[in-house]
């Protein structure tokens, strides 16, 4: 089974790998503060030096989930959307997830880098590019979405090259970097006040203490 999970082109992936999946409040961007359940599939390729999830770099350290088991522990709680985030979550082909999950009524996001082929089918798509892989450049039109994380002052520059690449009814978020926020949320505030097409976005679960 992990040689078909693997092939980002199979469209009969039946099971996935899931570092973790629980119920809570979405901290970030354009649905901060709603309730969601996430699903956090193992497995990225995209090295980003200040991630706070490296332990989802490994795939093969988290177990294989099949999907309706998964989708009944969904069930069991009150959720009305489903945010699928990583690790890379492109990495694998999400056809076979997305279509279960919306014929049992949820909304689907999408949390990613956009280095991979997008597969799927989303009411919500927030792509998050990374200067460590690049984004594809089809996916970004279809972004709902544009978060750019900023480590440091020129990642502003960094962040106006993709919203070009943009349709022009994407939202655009800068979120600071969790562990250089003291440092750069006050050059973000500054920035977006000279800039309002951009809004922050900040880490409001890691705040409120909920995962």
């Amino acid at each position: 089974m992990k040689s078909e999970i693997l092939n980002p082109k199979s469209e009969m992936t039946t099971v996935l790998p899931v570092m973790e999946h629980f119920y809570t409040l979405q901290g970030e961007g354009f649905h901060q503060g709603k309730a969601a359940y996430f699903i956090r599939l193992g497995g990225c390729d995209v090295g980003c030096v200040w991630c706070d999830v490296k332990d989802s770099w490994d795939a093969s350290k988290h177990p294989l989930l099949d999907l309706r088991s998964l989708i009944l522990e969904i069930e069991k709680t009150p959720a009305k959307i489903v945010v699928i985030t990583g690790g890379e979550p492109l990495m694998y082909d999400l056809t076979g997830l997305t279509q279960l999950l919306q014929v049992e009524g949820f909304k689907t996001h999408l949390e990613t880098s956009g280095a991979y082929p997008l597969t799927g089918s989303w009411d919500w798509l927030c792509v998050s590019p990374k200067k460590f892989k690049a984004p594809l450049e089809e996916i970004l039109p279809k972004a709902n979405e544009l978060k750019i994380i900023i480590f440091n002052k020129s990642d502003f520059d960094w962040a106006e090259k993709y919203a070009t690449q943009v349709s022009k009814n994407c939202k655009f978020y800068l979120q600071p970097e969790w562990d250089n926020a003291a440092k750069m949320t006050p050059l973000i505030i500054e920035y977006i006040k000279a800039h309002p097409q951009w809004e922050l976005s900040l880490q409001i679960h890691k705040y409120i203490n909920v995962p």
